[in-house]
Protein backbone atom coordinates (compact mmCIF):
# COMPACT_ATOMS: atom_id res chain seq x y z
CA UNK A 1 0.00 0.00 0.00
CA UNK A 2 1.57 3.76 0.17
CA UNK A 3 1.04 7.04 2.40
CA UNK A 4 -0.48 9.15 0.86
CA UNK A 5 0.20 13.43 1.85
CA UNK A 6 -1.75 14.48 5.06
CA UNK A 7 -3.92 17.49 3.95
CA UNK A 8 -3.62 20.23 6.34
CA UNK A 9 -5.86 23.58 7.86
CA UNK A 10 -6.68 25.61 6.39
CA UNK A 11 -6.90 23.90 3.10
CA UNK A 12 -10.68 23.77 2.09
CA UNK A 13 -11.45 20.21 1.36
CA UNK A 14 -11.35 20.10 5.40
CA UNK A 15 -14.65 21.86 5.42
CA UNK A 16 -16.06 20.34 2.67
CA UNK A 17 -19.30 17.62 3.54
CA UNK A 18 -18.34 14.51 2.45
CA UNK A 19 -20.36 12.50 -0.47
CA UNK A 20 -22.14 8.64 1.05
CA UNK A 21 -20.05 5.91 -0.81
CA UNK A 22 -21.86 4.23 -3.17
CA UNK A 23 -19.98 1.13 -4.57
CA UNK A 24 -17.62 -0.74 -2.18
CA UNK A 25 -15.28 -2.37 -4.65
CA UNK A 26 -11.34 -2.96 -4.11
CA UNK A 27 -10.59 0.66 -5.24
CA UNK A 28 -12.37 1.53 -2.09
CA UNK A 29 -10.93 -1.06 0.07
CA UNK A 30 -7.21 -0.03 -0.94
CA UNK A 31 -8.11 3.17 -0.31
CA UNK A 32 -8.67 2.62 2.88
CA UNK A 33 -5.24 0.21 3.35
CA UNK A 34 -3.28 3.50 2.58
CA UNK A 35 -5.16 5.47 4.71
CA UNK A 36 -4.84 2.93 7.33
CA UNK A 37 -0.34 3.18 6.44
CA UNK A 38 -0.62 6.78 6.16
CA UNK A 39 -2.22 6.95 9.69
CA UNK A 40 0.41 4.64 11.31
CA UNK A 41 2.95 6.94 9.69
CA UNK A 42 1.75 9.64 11.09
CA UNK A 43 1.79 7.94 14.63
CA UNK A 44 -3.04 9.16 14.65
CA UNK A 45 -5.20 6.69 15.75
CA UNK A 46 -7.91 7.89 13.31
CA UNK A 47 -8.09 9.35 9.46
CA UNK A 48 -10.68 10.31 7.25
CA UNK A 49 -10.82 11.02 3.48
CA UNK A 50 -10.71 14.86 3.79
CA UNK A 51 -7.21 14.22 5.14
CA UNK A 52 -6.39 12.56 2.48
CA UNK A 53 -7.56 15.39 0.16
CA UNK A 54 -11.25 12.92 -0.89
CA UNK A 55 -14.74 13.85 0.12
CA UNK A 56 -16.07 10.33 0.47
CA UNK A 57 -17.61 9.35 3.11
CA UNK A 58 -14.85 6.72 4.91
CA UNK A 59 -12.58 7.27 7.93
CA UNK A 60 -10.44 4.71 9.53
CA UNK A 61 -8.94 3.96 13.05
CA UNK A 62 -6.88 1.75 15.01
CA UNK A 63 -7.48 2.61 19.00
CA UNK A 64 -5.43 -0.48 20.25
CA UNK A 65 -2.28 -0.18 18.04
CA UNK A 66 -0.44 2.53 20.53
CA UNK A 67 -0.94 0.24 23.56
CA UNK A 68 0.50 -2.83 21.56
CA UNK A 69 -3.07 -4.34 20.25
CA UNK A 70 -3.31 -3.36 16.97
CA UNK A 71 -7.30 -3.32 15.68
CA UNK A 72 -7.25 -1.33 12.57
CA UNK A 73 -11.28 -1.00 11.10
CA UNK A 74 -12.13 0.60 8.00
CA UNK A 75 -15.71 2.59 8.49
CA UNK A 76 -17.75 3.02 5.26
CA UNK A 77 -20.73 5.96 6.08
CA UNK A 78 -20.85 6.07 9.66
CA UNK A 79 -23.13 8.38 10.80
CA UNK A 80 -23.68 9.11 14.95
CA UNK A 81 -27.80 7.85 15.94
CA UNK A 82 -27.76 8.39 19.36
CA UNK A 83 -25.44 10.64 21.74
CA UNK A 84 -25.49 10.77 25.46
CA UNK A 85 -26.14 13.76 27.45
CA UNK A 86 -23.64 13.18 30.08
CA UNK A 87 -19.66 14.92 28.79
CA UNK A 88 -16.16 13.73 29.01
CA UNK A 89 -13.46 16.04 28.61
CA UNK A 90 -10.33 14.11 26.74
CA UNK A 91 -7.47 16.16 25.25
CA UNK A 92 -7.76 16.02 21.35
CA UNK A 93 -5.25 16.37 18.75
CA UNK A 94 -5.02 16.10 15.03
CA UNK A 95 -3.26 15.09 12.33
CA UNK A 96 -4.31 18.10 10.00
CA UNK A 97 -3.82 20.79 11.95
CA UNK A 98 -0.30 19.87 13.89
CA UNK A 99 0.75 21.14 16.96
CA UNK A 100 -2.66 22.29 18.50
CA UNK A 101 -4.16 20.03 21.12
CA UNK A 102 -7.01 20.85 22.42
CA UNK A 103 -9.26 19.83 25.90
CA UNK A 104 -13.03 19.26 24.40
CA UNK A 105 -15.99 17.94 25.92
CA UNK A 106 -18.05 15.36 24.11
CA UNK A 107 -20.81 12.68 24.70
CA UNK A 108 -19.33 10.60 27.12
CA UNK A 109 -21.50 7.88 24.86
CA UNK A 110 -22.47 7.49 21.26
CA UNK A 111 -24.33 4.93 18.93
CA UNK A 112 -22.94 4.78 15.74
CA UNK A 113 -23.87 2.79 12.52
CA UNK A 114 -21.47 1.83 9.81
CA UNK A 115 -21.06 -0.06 6.70
CA UNK A 116 -17.39 -2.14 6.87
CA UNK A 117 -15.24 -2.87 4.22
CA UNK A 118 -17.64 -6.08 2.85
CA UNK A 119 -20.77 -3.52 2.76
CA UNK A 120 -22.26 -5.12 5.42
CA UNK A 121 -24.49 -2.97 7.97
CA UNK A 122 -22.80 -2.44 11.63
CA UNK A 123 -23.84 -0.65 14.61
CA UNK A 124 -22.01 -0.61 18.17
CA UNK A 125 -21.92 2.24 20.88
CA UNK A 126 -19.07 3.84 22.13
CA UNK A 127 -17.50 5.25 25.71
CA UNK A 128 -14.34 6.61 26.90
CA UNK A 129 -11.68 7.26 24.28
CA UNK A 130 -13.17 5.07 21.32
CA UNK A 131 -16.48 7.35 21.32
CA UNK A 132 -13.94 10.41 21.34
CA UNK A 133 -12.15 9.25 18.21
CA UNK A 134 -15.16 7.87 16.30
CA UNK A 135 -16.99 11.48 17.24
CA UNK A 136 -13.72 13.13 16.01
CA UNK A 137 -13.17 11.49 12.47
CA UNK A 138 -17.09 11.67 12.10
CA UNK A 139 -16.72 15.51 12.67
CA UNK A 140 -14.10 15.64 9.73
CA UNK A 141 -16.98 13.84 7.24
CA UNK A 142 -19.10 16.77 8.21
CA UNK A 143 -16.59 19.19 6.97
CA UNK A 144 -16.18 20.09 11.05
CA UNK A 145 -12.38 20.21 12.57
CA UNK A 146 -11.74 20.24 16.71
CA UNK A 147 -11.01 24.02 16.59
CA UNK A 148 -14.83 24.39 15.62
CA UNK A 149 -15.45 23.16 19.20
CA UNK A 150 -15.56 25.60 22.35
CA UNK A 151 -12.35 24.39 24.52
CA UNK A 152 -13.55 22.77 28.27
CA UNK A 153 -11.90 24.62 30.87
CA UNK A 154 -12.57 21.85 33.62
CA UNK A 155 -14.18 18.74 33.15
CA UNK A 156 -17.54 18.78 33.59
CA UNK A 157 -20.09 16.63 35.49
CA UNK A 158 -20.19 13.25 33.28
CA UNK A 159 -23.67 10.92 33.54
CA UNK A 160 -23.88 8.47 31.25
Amino acid sequence: MAIRAVVQFPDPVLRVRCAPVVDIDDTLRALAADMLDTMYAAQGRGLAAPQVGLTTRLFVTDMGWKSGKPVPQIWINPEIVWASAGRQVYEEACLSIIGTARRLARPSRIALTWLDENGAAQQEQFTGVAAVIVQHETDHLNGVLMIDHPTAISAPVTAP
